[in-house]
């Protein structure tokens, strides 16, 4: 919950300036998401989420996305104890020009 709440936070004060969140909801971490997509959205909207939300994927293993893929093999996307992503919410900013720029823990304050 504090997730979505710091990530609509960000949004409602940076968006005018450029700011996109593009949330990918996952259930390979506990099984966290086990609704479709209709009813990831519904549970998003309860915390006010107006920014992107895409389909659920695959973020580790073969059938990761290829665009967690790509962000977990550039150096400011690494992760601390290899390149697999831990557990939801992990985050990356990504600058204009297409080029990760850091990578947040679930626990991390994206601010």
């Amino acid at each position: 919950a504090v997730n979505y709440t710091q990530l609509v936070d960000l949004y409602a004060r940076y968006a005018e300036r450029g700011l996109r969140i593009l949330a990918f909801p996952c259930n390979q971490f506990g099984k966290q998401e086990p609704g479709n997509d209709a009813q990831i959205k519904a549970f998003a909207e309860n915390y006010g989420v107006k920014f992107d939300m895409f389909s659920k994927i695959d973020v580790n293993g073969g059938d990761a996305h290829p665009l967690w893929k790509w962000m977990k093999e550039q150096p400011k996307g690494r992760g601390t104890l290899g390149n697999a992503i831990k557990w939801n919410f992990t985050k990356f900013l990504i600058n204009r020009e297409g080029q990760v720029v850091k990578r947040y823990s679930p626990m991390e304050d994206p601010y």
